[in-house]
């Protein structure tokens, strides 16, 4: 397994920009967005993978992973 694999990946439709919008709690802020939801999970996924090198790059620990069980359960509480 990556590293990449660890953390969650959103893409979700924004009524406010009209278009899907991708994000990935606890790593990235902000994200990327397009017309179609494949495309937009392709760049998250990119974005992710370059986050996670910048980190490692910088020589900085990265964040704590999203991925899991608990993330979920945590999620539906929100919900």
């Amino acid at each position: 397994m990556n590293d990449s694999a660890r953390y969650v990946k959103i893409v979700e439709w924004s009524d406010q920009d009209q278009c899907f919008v991708g994000s990935c709690p606890g790593l990235i802020f902000g994200g990327c967005h397009g017309d179609d939801e494949r495309v937009v999970f392709e760049e998250l996924c990119s974005a992710v993978e370059a986050a996670i090198e910048l980190y490692k790059r910088d020589g900085k620990p990265l964040p704590p992973p999203t991925s899991g069980r608990d993330y979920v359960t945590r999620m539906l509480t929100v919900a």
